[in-house]
Order: structure tokens, then C-alpha cells, then sequence
């Protein structure tokens, strides 16, 4: 099935529909299963690993014996930062040392991403604008630009051709609203924001990144 996709102006005038690439945007590339594989590298490999806690060698306590071992109608022990005694060590706890990091291969880490792509523009969460034309960073004409478009309240993720300051520093004080650059666009962050607003030459650089490679 061929996608289009409504292309509005800063206005929020429907502009014109765009037919989409059928190689990026067709139902046979959607796949929940790798979708969520994806998203469960993207959160592992992000995962900061701080959780330590001390073994029995590690707490400061002495190594003496607290009692002889026999005769004395208790069970045996050792000293007082054996694992099973209050305040001791951690026997089987985390050390740092953990490794949480997952890989997918390219052909699946690029058909979750066309999953993705595709799963908002079925579900009528993605649209485009056209250019995004004012010149200075000012956060008040972003905003009039998402009202004009109908998105005032929602989780939006803008994604830009390349790297432009007023956009990025006009959107990124607006709650609930993140610019990402085409390059970087991901099933992560494209199933975690509600609507997806495009500039015209992100989907462009999207196919010219992802197809060539």
C-alpha cells in the first residue's frame, strides 16, 4: 500500500500530499516484534550501571572468629561480615561490573526503524511542514507554529534535515516537544512521542541515509 502524507505551511494551510517511498513506508515493513527488540537494545545500551554493594572481603570488620566452632551448642560461624549475619557482605550482589549491552543486526535495526515510520503515518500521527522560516530564536513563534498546526498539548517530535539553531533552540523549551535530527531518528523516540511533524527535507535525508547504506 502507498503512504501520502498531508505537507501543511507555518500557517497550518494543508499545502499539498506527498506520495512516500514505498520502500521506507509499507505495511509489509511492520514488525512489532523487532520493534520492541529495538527498543530493548535502545534502553539497555543506555543503561548508566551504578549499583554496587560490598562483599564479605569488602566490609570493615575483623576476621576473627566470633566463637569456637564446637562445644558450644550453636552452629558453626565465621567472622562478623560472613553474608549471613546483619551488616555483613552481599553475597551474590551487583558489582558494577555488569554487562547489559545488546547489538541487532543492521538489516533488522533498519526494518524496525521503516516499522516505525510506517506504524505513524497508518495511524494518521505524522505530518509535514513545509519550511520553518523565521529567523530568529524565539520560542513564541514555535509555539504560534504548533498551534497553527493543531498540535498545542501534545508530545511531538520534530525531526530536521541537519543541524539548525533556531529551530532546535525555538522548539527546545516547549514541554513535551524534542528536535532530533533525520540522521538520528529512531523506533524509540518515534513510538514515544504522540505526533511526529517532519520539515519536507527530513524525509529526503531519511531515505537518503537509510536506503543507500
Amino acid at each position: 500500500m502507498a503512504y501520502t502524507i498531508k505537507v501543511f505551511d507555518e500557517n497550518g494551510k494543508e499545502i499539498e500530499d506527498i506520495k512516500l517511498n514505498e520502500d521506507i513506508f509499507n505495511d509489509k515493513n511492520i514488525n512489532y516484534s523487532l520493534m520492541h527488540e529495538f527498543i530493548v537494545m535502545q534502553l539497555s545500551n543506555s543503561r548508566y550501571n551504578i549499583a554496587k554493594t560490598k562483599t564479605r572481603w569488602e566490609i570493615n570488620a575483623s576476621g576473627r572468629k566470633l566463637y569456637r566452632q564446637k562445644w558450644t551448642g550453636n552452629a558453626r560461624v565465621w567472622d562478623k561480615a560472613s553474608p549471613i549475619r546483619r551488616w555483613g557482605g552481599v553475597a551474590f550482589g551487583p558489582t558494577w561490573n555488569e554487562n547489559y549491552k545488546k547489538s541487532m543486526p543492521k538489516k533488522q535495526r533498519r526494518k524496525a526503524l521503516f516499522s516505525a515510520l510506517t506504524v505513524k503515518v497508518k495511524d494518521n500521527e505524522a505530518l509535514v511542514l513545509d519550511k520553518y522560516s523565521n529567523p530568529d530564536i524565539k520560542t513564541k513563534n514555535a509555539i504560534s507554529v504548533i498551534n497553527n498546526l493543531k498540535l498545542s498539548g501534545e508530545k511531538i517530535l520534530v525531526v530536521i534535515p541537519e543541524k539548525n539553531e533556531v529551530i532546535t533552540k525555538s522548539f527546545r523549551n516547549i514541554p513535551k516537544v524534542k528536535v532530533i535530527l533525520a540522521d538520528y531518528v529512531n523506533p524509540y523516540d518515534l513510538l514515544s512521542y504522540k505526533k511526529v511533524l517532519f520539515l519536507k527535507d527530513s524525509l529526503i535525508k531519511i531515505e537518503n541515509t537509510f536506503l543507500s547504506k
